[in-house]
Parts: C-alpha cells; sequence; structure tokens
C-alpha cells in the first residue's frame, strides 16, 4: 500500500443513481478518518455540497473548501480538469498533513478517464493516488431494461439535436464509467426482487472486467471499509484505457461530451406551500424535457428545511434539518434539462409560494 500517499476515492454515476447518498453514508461513518470531498455538480447550484454539509466532516481545512467541501460548479469536471481540478488538488496537498483521504463526486455525465489521468500530473503523482473508481448504478432501472431513468426521452432530445451526431451515446457513456471502475456499487438493491438482482448482476458481468467486483446495497448503506482502502493506483493503468470517448475523438469528430448541450436553471422563490410546489413540479416534468430537479423548499412556517429531488417522473421530499437562526429562509431550485423555458418554469412554481408571519 502507498503509504506515503493521500488516497482518493473517485465516485462516478448517472443522475440519480445514489452517489450523493452513498457518499453521505460514507463521510457520517468515517470515524477519525479526516475526510476532503470535492463536489462537482453539474448546474449553477451545488445542491449536492449542501447536503453534504448535513455529514459531521472531520477535516480542519478553513477558508476555501469549508468544512472540507470543495464545491467545482463552473462545469463537468473532465471538461475543466487544468483549469478547475487541478487547482483545488495542489490546495489540497498543500495541507495534506491535516488530511486522510479524499473523496471526489462527479457530475452524473462525467468521464472518469480525464479525471484520473490529472493524477499523472508529477506535482500530484508525487503526493496523491486514486485509491478506487466507484461506479453507482441505479439497481432499478438496470433491471427494467435501462442504463439510466427515461432512457428514450434523453436519447431523443440529444438525437433531435444536429450538433450532438458525433458524441458518445448515454450507454457508451456508461460502458466508459464502467470501463474505468475498480469497484461497482448497485443502489437501490431493497427495490429489486431476487430475480431483478440476477439479471442486474448478470448485466453487469458482460460489461465489467473480472477484476471488477460488484457490491448491491440498500440506500447507500455500504460498510466504508468496503469502499475505501482498496489502493487500486487506477492511475497507472488509466493510460492504456480505451474508451468510446477516445474512438471519436481519433476519428477526428468533435470534442463534445453528452452534456454540452444541456440546460440547467436556478429557481428562488420565498416559503412555500408543500403540496403546491410538488404538484407545480409534476406539471412541469410533464410538458418540458426536465432529467433532474433538485434544492430546498422553506415550507410555510415550518421550522425545517424540506430537501427536494426530481429524477424522470418521481419527486421525493423529506426534512432535513431545522433551519439554523441566522439563516435565509429561501426556497431554491435547480432544473437540469433541454430547451427548458425558465419563465414557466418561474410562473408555475411561484404560484406555490405562501404569506408567512416572518415573510421580509
Amino acid at each position: 500500500m502507498q503509504l506515503d500517499k493521500i488516497h482518493a476515492t473517485v465516485v462516478t454515476g448517472f443522475l440519480g443513481s445514489g452517489k450523493t447518498t452513498l457518499l453521505s453514508n460514507l463521510i457520517r461513518n468515517a470515524q477519525d478518518k479526516r475526510i476532503a470531498v470535492i463536489v462537482n455538480e453539474f448546474g449553477e447550484m451545488d445542491i449536492d455540497a449542501e447536503l453534504l454539509r448535513g455529514c459531521p466532516l472531520a477535516c480542519d481545512d478553513e477558508g476555501e473548501g469549508e468544512d472540507g467541501i470543495f464545491e467545482l460548479a463552473n462545469g463537468c469536471i473532465c471538461c475543466t480538469v487544468e483549469e478547475e481540478f487541478v487547482p483545488v488538488m495542489k490546495k489540497l496537498i498543500e495541507k495534506r498533513d491535516t488530511i486522510d483521504h479524499i473523496v471526489i463526486e462527479t457530475s452524473g455525465l462525467a468521464l472518469p478517464k480525464p479525471l484520473v489521468q490529472a493524477f499523472n500530473w508529477p506535482e500530484i503523482k508525487q503526493h496523491c493516488t486514486v485509491d478506487s473508481v466507484i461506479a453507482v448504478l441505479d439497481g432499478p432501472a438496470i433491471a427494467a431494461g435501462t442504463w439510466a431513468h427515461e432512457p428514450e426521452r434523453v436519447d431523443a432530445a440529444r438525437l433531435a439535436d444536429d450538433a450532438l451526431d458525433h458524441d458518445p451515446t448515454l450507454e457508451e457513456l456508461l460502458d466508459d464509467q464502467l470501463a474505468a471502475a475498480d469497484l461497482a456499487i448497485v443502489s437501490k438493491a431493497d427495490r429489486l426482487s431476487a430475480a431483478d438482482r440476477d439479471a442486474v448482476d448478470e448485466w453487469l458481468r458482460s460489461r465489467l472486467p473480472a477484476r471488477v467486483k460488484t457490491l448491491f446495497v440498500d440506500n447507500g448503506a455500504a460498510d466504508p471499509e468496503l469502499l475505501t482502502g482498496l489502493d487500486s493506483a487506477t492511475e497507472d493503468r488509466i493510460e492504456a484505457l480505451q474508451t468510446h470517448h477516445d474512438a471519436h475523438h481519433a476519428a477526428g469528430e468533435a470534442h463534445e461530451h453528452a452534456h454540452d448541450h444541456f440546460d440547467s436553471t436556478v429557481i428562488a422563490l420565498g416559503p412555500v406551500d408543500s403540496e403546491r410546489l410538488l404538484a407545480g413540479m409534476q406539471q412541469l416534468i410533464a410538458e418540458q424535457t426536465i432529467y433532474r430537479a433538485k434544492g430546498f423548499a422553506a415550507v410555510g412556517d415550518k421550522p425545517m428545511r424540506q430537501v427536494v429531488q426530481a429524477v424522470g417522473e418521481r419527486v421525493a421530499h423529506y426534512f432535513d434539518r431545522l433551519w439554523a437562526a441566522e439563516e435565509r429562509r429561501e426556497t431554491r431550485l435547480v432544473f437540469i434539462g433541454h430547451d427548458l423555458d425558465r419563465d414557466r418554469i418561474r410562473a408555475v412554481l411561484g404560484e406555490a409560494e405562501v404569506a408567512t408571519a416572518d415573510a421580509d
């Protein structure tokens, strides 16, 4: 084991696959391990980073990277390695005496290879190594005969755009994520029947190298001891990995990623009626090509913050914590999709706003 280097775990997977849940569980059970987290969320607002701040991080970092969280919001991490990722890694290396482990959560459509390749940069390779690349997959979606929620809808939107003729398909992108993986995590296993579980296992075995193990987990509850300490040194083999993206690029095709043409918009509101907000989100999902929506809601005069997440046609919500005394009670949601009508989204959700006794 490379004891003289900081080990980094890269967590990849499509939107809604369960990456943040898995990562949150890992951090909550870190015990005395000091973990720094790099979150790369697609869109203007780092919802995942906010969720992770509810976990008890044991990193003494201050200033940038408050609470051990470093947020990369200026585009997909695989497209901004030199501009965004490397500078953050250099900052962490400067603080290496206070860090035991680094966890990197990529955006849902990121390619792992360019990120892992950065660990071969001399100034990074000297101090850091990739402990493992973990690919997280949505078990029920795979069992249903697909690789993500509503792939036909996503593919139809992409095929309608002539600029995407040479982009990798979502299936190719998933293959590229799996090809770089050292461990495959199948999330939401509690929703799988025995037959579904066997089908998912067979599907993965047909795509994963023999060296890659598969772990089925319920609600992100994987033993942290199984997720870290793999000492895979993935950077040593990454250059030899041939991906669909490499093939497209070598053929002289446009160097674009599948998510280059996704839209995102952030909607800010005051306190809302929860039922009207959720109904409005369902209405918008039916009207527009929305792949993902998530954020926080201030529900009336309730003292707790509500987390709202939508993938495909599913909208989930729960209360995660009390609003802090100095915290502004507002509703903020990010929508990711194609050709989004922001004014329409704002108008529909605006109907959920309510007056409260302490409203500004």
